[in-house]
């Protein structure tokens, strides 16, 4: 089948901090439009068709490359800070005054201090596969997904793992991922080059470690907040989702039972509908 989001176009806006690419496809007319931000090494190439079909189908939808990833220009910051401060900039250009925000991964990190440092500008927050940083007896990550996390050219092993863990059912749906992503990825060859995922490395170890991380500050996000993971999540581990809804005052949160940090990805269409509906209430 052909997906919304293949065929939409690459568009480009000119930004205080770069010249950011971006595509904008789905509901025409819906409003406030849903920004989605990238998880680590993605590009405008990595996100799923198949989920962001679900979500087109009742949102505008708008995914992006941030300062310095795939075909925006400018440096990536080596600070979570800076990160959030360039997807503030891309969503000021195009003169945006009120957006619903969805993180994954590391987006879901940037989310949350775009949502606190302009907190007028986001009316609902999606936190995918992600956590405030610095939480208290989180456990260090695997060697493994370390290696697999910093190999110069990721194998369909790492990728599997990473994201989809290693039962036989997470690697049939992390494969059929992999099979839609082919569309844009077979033209493109998308990648984030080392020396751009190395700076957003540096910003995760500080984040992680807690320094300009949300984690103090988590209270101050008062809009209302899905928070949500795979119980199996090897990179972000599902404990900073539980530990965000035992301090967020408006939150709903979703665990997906032998999922791992791609969830979004393995159950496309529940996801897709969860947050659908989150955004309508």
């Amino acid at each position: 089948m052909g997906y919304i989001s293949d065929a939409a176009e690459t568009l480009h806006v000119e930004g205080r901090l770069a010249r950011y690419a971006y595509r904008d496809f789905g509901r025409a007319g819906a409003t406030p439009p849903l920004v989605l931000l990238q998880r680590f090494r993605g590009t405008l190439d990595h996100w799923d068709p198949a989920f962001l079909e679900v979500l087109a189908k009742d949102r505008r939808v708008i995914v992006f490359d941030n300062a310095g990833i795939g075909e925006s220009t400018g440096e990536v910051p080596t600070t979570m800070e800076g990160m959030a401060e360039a997807a503030f900039d891309f969503v000021s250009a195009l003169g945006f005054d009120e957006v619903d925000l969805l993180g994954w991964s590391v987006g879901g990190f940037v989310a949350q201090l775009v949502t606190l440092d302009h907190p007028e500008l986001v009316r609902r927050l999606i936190v995918a596969g992600s956590g405030p940083g610095g939480v208290p007896g989180t456990p260090e990550l695997e060697a493994r997904v370390v290696e697999y996390m910093t190999s110069p050219v990721p194998s369909e092993e790492a990728y599997l793992y990473l994201f989809f863990g290693l039962t036989e059912e997470g690697v049939r749906l992390g494969k059929e991922s992999l099979a839609r992503l082919e569309t844009r990825l077979r033209q493109s060859k998308a990648d984030v080059p080392a020396e751009a995922w190395m700076n957003q490395l540096q910003a995760i170890q500080r984040w992680a470690g807690g320094t300009g991380s949300a984690w103090s500050r988590i209270e101050e996000l008062k809009l209302p907040v899905l928070v949500a993971n795979g119980s199996h999540d090897v990179m972000v581990d599902s404990g900073n989702s539980f530990a965000m809804a035992q301090k967020l005052p408006n939150a709903r949160t979703v665990f997906y039972s032998g999922a791992g940090h791609a969830f979004l990805f393995q159950f496309p269409e529940e996801f897709g509908g969860v947050v659908l509906d989150f955004l309508s209430r």
